[in-house]
């Protein structure tokens, strides 16, 4: 096998669409076998019934009005010019002497009766016929036959056709396997580059090109480009917090390092240097805290908690969680409802999904201030279900909008405390469940809902 043969046959595309030629040149060989051999075969069988019934008919004339009368017969239908290039007579008597017919000489084989295939002479013509011959009640020889040049030029043409037709099929099937080829390259081959460029260094913004079709490559051309997307965003993500932990971390860090220093000194006041020891703890509390939220979030990116989704009722978690925070909305003086109250089941793990409404509600607690009122409930549309967190608070500015949700992201850094970790934990959520976290001006406040499918879609 030459190189470049090797080299095709390595292409699947190539062995796929040559196994399938094989296959279907095997099917089309059968088929065009099978029309030849019916062909002849019916054109056979034709010509036996006409030869039998031919002398069938002149074996009873000759019975009945004797040998000369069945000569008279053949005499006459050698003449009517029917079939008269085709046809094939010879009458003898006894002795061996033609009485009628069109032979030029009696055939070399035996005469005591059968069909065969033989060699006759005819207008001084060698040609293939088909004879019958019967014994008469005199003991005349009659043969009856016919020509078959006629179905031999017609068994020719069907089987030039049949391997014309053979031919130009395999040079379509040939034809076809490289087609394929080149078909499935370009489809797989735009897979194979972009996924070359990106493992090159060309960044994580490659993507496979989009036919506009809608095939199967284009459904697999749309998958991939939204694992693509959905990689360069956990990078982002990752970079983002990378980006964030070196710097919102490097203050308190710092802070602690210094503290800890100046403890250590033998003329530190005991008194300052308890106040240092326990403010650093403090801090060093508050970042474990951060971390494990990191943590968190990061596992239900993951997915590892998808395994213990359940058929869980929106509506009762809701009233858990607004049970939860009753008393400390009173302290706050913010009213508390659950509204629009729908019992609606869908799929997921009631722990993060009761965290998540816990993170809104208790971010709507934050932002809203005392007199407030704030709204949780369940809203159910034609192709979602919608979790819903509303307060009639100051809002949000419509620039900060698109940036809730991001890690380490606080409006308000100075009054109010936190770590800019809590939506970024329902983001994941969310996604964990295959939903989408939105924040809309309800104007006055804000409005968050987590958009949920239905448990049976």
């Amino acid at each position: 096998m030459t190189p470049r043969l090797r080299l095709l046959w390595r292409s699947v595309g190539f062995r796929l669409a040559f196994n399938y030629a094989v296959l279907v040149s095997i099917t089309m060989l059968a088929a065009l076998a099978v029309v030849y051999l019916q062909t002849v075969g019916v054109l056979h069988q034709r010509m036996t019934r006409q030869v039998a019934l031919t002398a069938k008919q002149l074996v009873g004339h000759a019975q009945e009005e004797g040998t000369a009368s069945v000569a008279a017969v053949i005499t006459r239908a050698l003449a009517d010019g029917r079939e008269s290039d085709s046809e094939v007579y010879l009458l003898m008597d006894s002795q061996g002497v033609k009485l009628a017919g069109n032979l030029d000489k009696v055939p070399r084989a035996d005469d005591s009766g059968g069909t065969a295939q033989r060699q006759v002479v005819r207008g001084g013509r060698r040609a293939e016929a088909y004879l019958l011959t019967n014994s008469l009640p005199d003991g005349s020889v009659l043969m009856v036959g016919q020509d078959l040049r006629d179905q031999a030029m017609i068994e020719s043409l069907v089987a030039r056709a049949s391997a014309a037709a053979g031919i130009v099929a395999v040079l379509l099937l040939i034809g076809g396997t490289f087609v394929f080829r080149l078909e499935l390259e370009r489809n797989v081959g735009a897979v194979r580059r972009t996924a070359t460029r990106i493992a090159s260094g060309g960044g994580l913004r490659e993507r496979v090109p989009e036919s506009g079709e809608d095939d199967e490559f284009a459904l697999l051309t749309r998958e991939i480009n939204a694992m693509l997307d959905r990689i360069e965003s956990l990078m982002d993500g990752v970079r983002h917090v990378s980006n964030t932990i070196a710097h919102n971390l490097r203050t308190p860090l710092t802070r602690i390092l210094v503290r800890l220093r100046n403890a250590e000194h033998q003329h530190t006041d005991p008194a300052q240097r308890q106040q240092a020891i326990t403010a650093s703890i403090r801090e060093l509390e508050e970042l474990t805290l951060v971390f494990e939220k990191l943590l968190q979030i990061a596992e239900t990116e993951a997915g590892a908690r998808r395994s213990s989704f359940t058929r869980v009722a929106l509506d009762v978690i809701v009233a858990d969680v607004l049970e939860l925070y009753d008393a400390v909305a009173e302290a706050q003086g913010v009213q508390l409802l659950q509204e629009p109250d729908n019992s609606v089941t869908v799929a997921g793990d009631r722990d993060l999904l009761a965290g998540a409404i816990a993170n809104l509600l208790d971010n709507a607690l934050k932002y809203a201030g005392p007199g407030a009122v704030v709204r949780v409930g369940v809203e159910e549309t034609a192709e979602c279900v919608r979790l819903i967190v509303q307060d009639n608070g100051p809002g949000v500015p419509a620039h900060e909008l698109s940036r809730l949700g991001t890690r380490f992201h606080r409006l308000n850094r100075d009054d109010l405390p936190g770590h800019g970790l809590g939506l970024a934990s329902v983001q994941a959520v969310a996604a964990l469940h295959g939903a989408r976290l939105r924040f809309e001006d309800a104007a006055p406040g804000l409005r968050a809902s987590i958009e949920l499918p239905y448990a049976d879609r």
